[in-house]
């Protein structure tokens, strides 16, 4: 894993922190570096931090001014400057903590971040409940038996089949405007997903549930 890079944005800190040692390159935006100080997370291992710095309180910060990225471009977010760099610097695998919580417009506009970059990098989201990420046409993923899965269009998804699922697809289309795929579940140990066009987020829950979760 020392090819990807470990990234923190300006969400909900994780409740438990990966394992630094893991990652080729350590990032964070200058949001995320104030509950990282608090956690107790290993600051001398990050590579940079990265934003407008609008939230940047400084005191004893100082120590790190030489890993300040400063970028002033108020027409991205910080989340969206910190992935060019990561880009600049040759990584295209990226774990991402913090993208979800706090104000939701804030979480939505980093899924469409992840948009933007889903031909260019492989992104996967953290947080307490569940992993998500943007997945190919033809994917498959193991180890998820009585898992929470979550089928998300963005915007719409034609032609889509799935197996493994208790509430499985078969070449039918998904639309953020009439019918998503959230809160289905896993019944078998591998899941799988075919679809020809469209754009589709997927969420995987952490753990494993005891009984349908659908409303």
């Amino acid at each position: 894993m020392r090819d990807k890079v470990l990234l923190f944005i300006n969400g909900d800190h994780p409740k438990t922190l990966p394992d630094p040692g893991q990652y080729g390159l350590i990032a964070c935006t200058d949001g995320a570096f104030h509950y990282l100080k608090q956690l107790g997370f290993p600051l001398e291992k990050l590579d940079f931090i990265s934003g407008d710095f609008d939230s940047h309180s400084g005191s004893d910060e100082s120590v790190y001014q030489d890993k300040f990225i400063l970028t002033l471009d108020q027409d991205k977010t910080d989340f969206h400057k910190a992935l060019e760099i990561i880009l600049e610097k040759g990584f295209t695998e990226v774990d991402v903590f913090g993208g979800s919580g706090g104000e939701q417009d804030h979480f939505l506009g980093n899924l469409t971040v992840a948009y933007a970059f889903k031909d260019k990098m492989n992104l996967k989201f953290y947080d307490e409940f569940s992993e998500y990420y943007f997945v190919p046409n033809n994917f498959k993923l193991k180890g998820v038996k009585n898992k929470m899965i979550s089928l998300y269009p963005f915007p719409s998804v034609g032609n889509i089949t799935t197996t493994g699922l208790n509430w499985p697809l078969t070449h039918g289309s998904l639309s953020i405007t009439s019918r998503i795929g959230t809160r289905n579940f896993a019944v078998e140990d591998e899941v799988s997903i075919q679809y020809e066009s469209g754009d589709l987020l997927f969420f995987v829950g952490i753990n494993e549930i005891e009984y349908p979760s659908i409303y």
